[in-house]
């Protein structure tokens, strides 16, 4: 999947009329990628679509003009977007209460080591964490996580969609939950890994 290029970026005047028309196909795209792997883990995959809208939704908030911030921005939100044969998305870890949050965070360290994507009955795939967001005494509640879908797993996704075969594992000693894939979900993320 290609990155953003600094061309396709609307500055906010553009952007403030387009995005009456932009937001809901973004919106839906979210939500059909969007893995919630019980009470409190939220993976939204991401591409090209949700990073642009990023951008966009970015620029507009803190009413960026400068063309230096923009590239920044463009360039630092690009990380998001798969290469060819991954997905990418925004782990995202949420509690209602901060003192909740504060415990719960310390209690899943280690969660980079415990995070799969199951497809049928070959070997889980790693999620690969972001070295930068892991911290030495507690979890970030937003990550950034790749899988590198080998071609086994890319032959096989769609078979082992239709029967419900592929899944999040969380399997942390504080938190365990798998999530399978609603199949609408499953070929969005095929279109997504597939796209050069």
């Amino acid at each position: 999947m290609k990155p953003i290029a600094l061309d396709e970026v609307l500055d906010i005047a553009g952007y403030e009329k387009a995005r009456p028309d932009f937001r809901p196909q973004v919106l839906a795209a979210k939500e059909l990628r969007r893995v919630t792997a019980g009470p409190h883990v939220t993976l939204l995959f991401e591409n090209r679509l949700t990073v642009l809208y990023q951008i966009q939704e970015m620029m507009r908030v803190e009413r960026m003009v400068s063309d230096a911030a923009i590239r920044h921005e463009v360039e630092t939100y690009n990380e998001l977007i798969p290469a060819q044969g991954e997905l990418s998305a925004t782990l995202m870890i949420g509690y209602e209460s901060e003192a909740e949050r504060t415990v719960k965070l310390v209690e899943l360290l280690g969660l980079d080591h415990h995070l799969w994507l199951a497809v049928g009955g070959l070997p889980r795939i790693p999620a690969w964490f972001d070295r930068r967001q892991i911290g030495e005494d507690r979890v970030s509640a937003v990550q950034f996580i790749r899988f590198s879908l080998p071609a086994d797993h890319r032959d096989q996704w769609l078979a082992a969609a239709e029967t419900g075969g592929v899944a999040v594992v969380l399997d942390h000693p504080a938190y365990s939950h798998t999530e399978k894939l609603a199949l609408p979900a499953a070929r969005a993320l095929f279109e997504d890994f597939s796209a050069n």
